[in-house]
């Protein structure tokens, strides 16, 4: 499966022009994703607000879920900003989980993901509302992903939903190392 190329737009464009060279349709987007961006609501939006303690956060937990899923052996892969669709939408969670199956339905080289991810983790920023990374969750998990991990940085707490319930940890209820 061919790689579809990442949309870059050359800031030094006026704007008129920058705006006109960008996708109007989800699947214009599919085919030719925006770098750093999501598909929001018939929108593309820029990913912002990680800080320093946010990119901390998301390679500690990188870390540990490749670690999990090697000595598992679960096979798949643990990915970074990896653009997946939801129901209409293309996200870019902070980390998800692939499996296997869908490396080999799907292959390596693509653009974005034609579907969820089976594991996402999305860490609250500065930017964020506190009720849209709920949303957020309740999208993930209506589009197939089987569990979702929210992670409040400030308040140090992980919220984890699946299909079938949730679990609040505080960073006391955790090992530490």
């Amino acid at each position: 499966m061919a790689t579809a190329p990442v949309q870059v737009v050359p800031t030094d464009l006026p704007m008129e022009e920058r705006v006109s060279s960008l996708p109007k349709t989800l699947a214009d987007y599919l085919a030719n994703p925006v770098a750093q961006t999501k598909w929001v609501d018939g929108y593309i939006v820029e990913k912002v607000g990680q800080t320093l303690g946010h990119a901390k956060i998301q390679t500690r937990l990188l870390f540990r879920w490749l670690g999990y899923v090697e000595c598992q052996p679960l096979g798949g892969m643990v990915l970074v900003k990896a653009p997946g669709q939801t129901k209409g939408r293309v996200r870019r969670p902070d980390a998800a989980y692939s499996s296997p199956d869908l490396i080999q339905q799907f292959g390596e080289d693509i653009a974005t993901l034609l579907q969820s991810y089976p594991l996402v983790e999305e860490i609250f920023s500065p930017t964020d509302c506190g009720e849209d990374i709920f949303l957020k969750a309740q999208e993930y998990l209506s589009s197939d992903v089987l569990e979702v991990w929210l992670i409040f940085p400030r308040s140090k707490y992980v919220f984890i939903q699946t299909q079938d319930g949730h679990l609040w940890l505080a960073e006391q209820d955790t090992d530490k190392s």
